[in-house]
């Protein structure tokens, strides 16, 4: 008995050390070696680029500040993330970075000093970028004018502020590798798979998470809920009743390049991408992740809707909501829900209406812009009802746009309008 509960013992003690200390000493990055570069002017222009396809800014740029300097704070279930500098500073940036250390934090989510980064810095998809493609990037970070900046300390709660037990994080959730071309499939075709696997990191927002912060379905980008924005990113598979199955692909690449289409228009977090990443691609590479976007087999399971339904007289609410609608909605969405794309968009068949209640409801009470964009640079907004009208009434004209046109979604509460009012997206 003694000897089976010391076994057992040994066991709970040895088998955490040993995933601790594979993770900390294994080096996926060292196989990949930097290789030399004859063009230097064409290695900063593509790292540019790069850094805008991997919407670098957005998060390593705090509002106000210097761009590139870090200090934005990224919301987790677990805490506050503050973002690092980029800039080559020697002291509080990158300035003392090698290439293999930049090409490490890429590839295999650890820093400059061994630690584990947090996979609020998407390395889990960022980890399918080449090499070459990370030391352009890493070169044309080092043009950048320096700013001494120190980088903010984490706001984590306890456990999650142990770095040390993100080895078994990254054992359960990460596996380093580059994005290997399948022979199968076209040039254009894998170089979208490219881009969206990696450097657009899309997965990182529209697939599900679960309690750990673990991508419940591999990657499956069935949409899911943006942990901490309250926020619901659609369905990216070509499943007809939730995500892009019925679209054509020029309407798909005009909501990437422009944020906006004949078939709806994007707010919230894309709007951010659209408008400091997504843009600034090739219409190119627009296309390339277009194709690819649109060969994502539909998932196995559909995704959580974000409300629930209501008991009582549901009758009543859509007839209430019936008559908000013409009050406040018709003028631009029209009767039948057709809108005027793409100034305004369509309501009737919007997936992204029925799939998760949250979207419209933020919508409504807060308004909304899709980006300034070169292709549309003057966008037409929503304006903001959350003052003029109560939660009843909020939740009766979003169950009556959720349930009307072809729409499936399901009724929604006065309580879950509650919860959304007041709150913001950076």
């Amino acid at each position: 008995m003694k000897r089976i509960l010391f076994i057992a013992l040994a066991a709970v003690i040895l088998v955490p050390l040993m995933v601790i200390g594979i993770d900390m000493f294994r080096d996926p990055a060292s196989e990949h070696a930097s290789m030399p570069v004859a063009d230097t002017a064409g290695q900063l222009k593509r790292g540019e680029y790069l850094a805008r396809a991997g919407n670098c800014m957005a998060c390593h740029t705090e509002r106000g500040g210097k761009e590139y300097a870090g200090g934005r704070a990224i919301a987790t279930p677990f805490g506050n993330i503050y973002s690092s500098n980029l800039t080559p500073d020697r002291e509080t940036g990158i300035g003392t970075w090698s290439a293999d250390d930049f090409w490490r934090a890429i590839h295999a989510g650890k820093s400059k000093d061994g630690q584990f980064l947090y996979p609020a810095f998407p390395y889990p998809n960022y980890t399918k970028v080449t090499r070459a493609d990370a030391d352009a990037m890493y070169a044309w970070f080092r043009t950048l004018p320096p700013v001494q900046q120190a980088n903010k300390q984490h706001e984590l709660r306890f456990p999650y502020n142990q770095r040390i037990l993100l080895a078994f994080w990254r054992t359960l959730y990460f596996t380093p590798g580059e994005y290997r071309a399948e022979a199968n499939k076209t040039a254009q075709w894998n170089r979208g798979a490219y881009l969206v696997q990696g450097l657009g990191h899309c997965a990182a927002c529209h697939t599900s998470r679960n309690a750990l912060g673990g991508t419940v379905a591999q990657a499956d980008l069935a949409g899911g809920m943006i942990p901490m924005l309250n926020w619901y990113a659609s369905s990216l598979t070509v499943d007809a009743g939730s995500g892009l199955g019925d679209w054509d692909a020029r309407d798909i690449a005009s909501l990437l390049k422009t944020g906006v289409s004949q078939r709806g228009a994007v707010f919230g977090p894309m709007a951010e991408v659209v408008g400091k990443s997504l843009q600034h691609l090739s219409e190119e590479d627009i296309g390339a992740m277009t194709t690819y976007l649109k060969s994502i087999p539909k998932a196995d399971t559909a995704p959580a809707k974000g409300a629930v339904r209501v008991s009582g007289d549901t009758e009543a609410v859509l007839k209430q909501g019936a008559k908000l609608y013409e009050k406040h909605c018709v003028e631009c969405h029209k009767s039948d829900g057709t809108g005027m794309p793409p100034a305004y968009p369509p309501l009737a068949g919007n997936h992204s209406l029925s799939a998760s209640a949250i979207n419209p409801i933020r919508i409504v009470l807060n308004g909304g812009y899709p980006p300034s964009t070169a292709g549309n640079p003057r966008p037409y907004g929503m304006p903001p009802f959350g003052s003029a009208l109560n939660d009843e009434e909020v939740a009766a004209v979003v169950s009556f746009i959720r349930t009307s046109w072809g729409n499936k979604g399901d009724v929604v509460s006065p309580v879950d309008v509650g919860r959304f009012r007041g709150a913001f997206i950076e």
